[in-house]
C-alpha cells in the first residue's frame, strides 16, 4: 500500500427528512446565499424547503449554474457575495451547483485575480479561507458534496479547483428528493460513480486490501440497483444504495493509498467542452476503449475485476478480461446509455481536434503510470468510435 494523507471533515446527514435538520446545521445569525442550477428545485419545492428551514437568516438566491458551471457565471454569484458580506453558501442541487458554490467560497475571499483560482496541474488554490458551505444534494453523482474538489468550465476549458478550505461543513443527502430526477440523470450519476471507482480501482495491484474490497462492493451494489432504480424511482432502497455509492465513490477513502488513473476523465472532458455531450456518457465511451487498449498495463487488475466484481470464473485470463469489458459496455448500454463516439455524431475526422485540445491542455502523459501519450490517447479514441 502506498503512503497517504486522509484528511475528511465534512458532516453527512442521510436519509428521510432530514432537510428538517438544516436549521441545526446553518449558523443562526448567517447571511446566506442559496445557490442552485435549473428549475427544478423551484418546480418541485425544494427551494421553497430549504428556506423555510432556514428561519431568521437572511437569505439571498443565486440559480442558473450550468451542468459544467460556466466560469463567467459563477463570478456574477461572487460579486453578490462580496457586496452582501455573505458568511455562508448553501448549494442546493447536483455537482455542478456544488462544484461552482466551491469555486464561489474561495474566490469571494480572494484578493487577486480569480483565474489564479483555476489549476490546470491540480495544485491547491493559492488561498488561506473561504466562505463555509454546505449542501443539500439532489443528483447522486459526483461526490462533491464530501470532497474539496470542483471542475470548473472556461473558455471551453475544464479545469480543477482543489482547497482544503472547500469541504463543505456538512452534506444533506435525502435519496427522497432525487426521487424526480430525469431518468437520464440517474443513468449519469450510476455511470459516473461507477467510472469515479474503476479510475481509483482498475490501476496495478499495491496489497490495498480494503480499498479494493470497498471499491468492489460499489461496483456490485451499481451493478445490482443501476436499472433498478431507474425503473423504479421512488424505490427509497435502490435510491439510497445509488446516494451512498455516489458519495463513498469519491470521498477519498477508496483512493487513499492506491495509484488512479483519471485518463477516462481527462479524455472525456475534451469530449464534453468539445461536443457537449454529457460528462457521464463521455465516460461510459471512452471506459471500454481505455481497457481494450490498455490490457497489458492493467492486466493484473482486470482480472481482478473480471473475477470479484462480475463473477466471471472462466480459466483463460484473457477471455475473463474480454468479457469484463463486454459486460461492462452491456451495463451503461443497458442503463440506457450509448457507448460509441458514434452515436453521438463524432467521426473519426474530429479525434484530431481532440488530440490538440489534450496537447494544448497539457494533457499528454496520462494514467497512473504516466505512460499514455497522445498517440496512445488516438488510438483510445479511435477504438471508442
Amino acid at each position: 500500500m502506498l503512503n497517504f494523507n486522509f484528511y475528511n471533515p465534512t458532516h453527512i446527514v442521510f436519509g428521510k427528512d432530514t432537510l428538517d435538520q438544516l436549521n441545526t446545521l446553518v449558523p443562526s445569525d448567517a447571511k446566506v446565499l442559496i445557490t442552485y442550477g435549473g428549475g427544478s428545485v423551484n418546480r418541485f419545492g425544494t427551494l421553497d424547503k430549504v428556506i423555510q428551514n432556514l428561519p431568521g437568516r437572511k437569505i439571498f438566491q443565486f440559480g442558473g449554474i450550468e451542468p459544467n458551471p460556466q466560469y463567467n457565471t459563477l463570478m456574477k454569484a461572487v460579486q453578490i457575495a462580496k457586496a452582501e458580506n455573505i458568511d455562508f453558501l448553501l448549494a442546493v442541487g447536483g455537482g455542478s451547483v456544488m462544484d461552482g458554490t466551491k469555486f464561489i467560497a474561495l474566490a469571494a475571499r480572494y484578493d487577486g485575480d480569480c483565474l489564479d483560482l483555476l489549476t490546470p496541474e491540480f495544485d491547491l488554490a493559492p488561498v488561506d479561507s473561504a466562505i463555509p458551505m454546505g449542501t443539500v444534494v439532489t443528483l447522486p453523482a459526483t461526490g462533491s458534496e464530501m470532497n474539496n474538489g470542483a471542475v470548473i468550465s472556461h473558455k471551453n476549458l475544464k479545469v480543477p479547483v482543489f482547497s482544503m478550505f472547500t469541504f463543505p461543513k456538512f452534506s444533506i443527502l435525502d435519496p427522497t428528493l432525487t426521487f424526480t430526477l430525469p431518468t437520464t440523470q440517474v443513468a449519469n450519476g450510476i455511470i459516473d460513480t461507477f467510472i469515479h471507482t474503476v479510475e481509483q480501482y482498475v490501476t496495478y495491484p499495491v496489497d490495498a486490501r480494503f480499498q479494493d474490497r470497498t471499491a468492489e462492493g460499489i461496483l456490485k451494489t451499481l451493478i445490482e440497483i443501476g436499472k433498478t432504480t431507474i425503473e423504479e424511482p421512488t424505490n427509497y432502497e435502490a435510491r439510497a444504495n445509488l446516494v451512498w455509492c455516489a458519495t463513498m465513490a469519491l470521498n477519498g477513502l477508496i483512493g487513499a493509498g492506491v495509484p488512479q488513473d483519471w485518463t477516462t476523465h481527462m479524455i472525456g472532458h475534451e469530449v464534453t467542452a468539445m461536443f457537449g455531450v454529457d460528462h457521464a456518457k463521455t465516460l461510459a465511451i471512452l471506459q471500454p476503449a481505455i481497457w481494450e487498449v490498455r490490457k497489458e498495463q492493467k492486466r493484473d487488475k482486470l482480472i481482478q475485476y473480471a473475477e470479484r466484481v462480475w463473477d466471471i470464473t472462466e480459466s483463460d485470463d484473457d477471455l475473463k478480461i474480454e468479457l469484463a469489458i463486454q459486460k461492462t459496455r452491456a451495463f451503461f448500454e443497458d442503463l440506457g446509455v450509448k457507448t460509441h463516439l458514434s452515436d453521438y455524431d463524432i467521426t473519426e475526422e474530429k479525434i484530431e481536434d481532440l488530440i490538440l485540445a489534450l496537447k494544448n491542455n497539457n494533457r499528454t502523459a496520462l494514467s497512473e503510470t504516466g505512460d499514455l501519450t497522445l498517440e496512445i490517447s488516438r488510438e483510445i479514441l479511435k477504438k471508442a468510435l
